[in-house]
């Protein structure tokens, strides 16, 4: 393991997507604005991310890679605009890297047995759905072994660095009432349920 040429601290990743679910549930509730940031700044503080390149993105401005990776290496805490992360690691199988991106997470917080979760597992542009469900198996695992219950997931690629292959993982400790601002009707371009 070698440290990056990254220099920025704790990076949202997928964050904003289940902020903006839960605070826009607030809103179509009728809440007034200092009641969703309230809401917003609950999920800032009860929820974690970390995400995992496999290759760099090329911004189309720049027209080259954000950062250069060597052919067995992968990039740990990236951010979603193609900055490169706090270490380089050694490629590692799926159950390998869901324990070295849900076991920061899990620490940070701490999310404790009993706890109860929104899970998203999202990919980072070029990562294939299907491998974005194995990973979801393994942090399942994993939550499982920590007594963390799922309480709602999402896997898919919802917030993306253009074409980065890799994934991250964000974990939101909820109460009732942030579940049921998650649950809340939405008809959106990428999220739709209950409408």
């Amino acid at each position: 393991m070698r440290v990056s040429t990254g220099d920025a601290g704790g990076r949202g990743v997928g964050g904003a997507v289940v902020r903006g679910k839960v605070a826009g549930g607030a809103a179509e509730q009728g809440r007034k604005r200092e009641q969703v940031g309230d809401i917003a700044r609950q999920v800032n503080a009860n929820g974690r991310s970390m995400g995992l390149a496999l290759t760099s993105c090329t911004v189309p401005a720049a027209g080259k890679p954000t950062f250069e990776l060597g052919e067995n290496e992968m990039e740990l805490g990236v951010g979603i605009h193609g900055e490169p992360g706090r270490q380089r690691v050694p490629l590692a199988p799926a159950r390998e890297i869901a324990e070295m991106l849900v076991e920061p997470v899990l620490a940070d917080l701490p999310f404790t047995r009993g706890d109860n979760v929104i899970a998203f597992v999202n990919g980072l542009g070029g990562t294939p759905l299907i491998e974005l469900y194995v990973m979801y198996n393994e942090v399942s695992r994993i939550l499982r072994a920590h007594g963390v219950q799922v309480a709602r997931s999402l896997v898919g690629s919802y917030i993306t660095s253009l074409d980065m292959a890799g994934t991250s993982v964000t974990l939101l400790k909820v109460n009732d009432e942030l579940l049921s601002l998650w649950d809340a009707p939405v008809k959106t371009p990428a999220l739709r349920w209950s409408a």
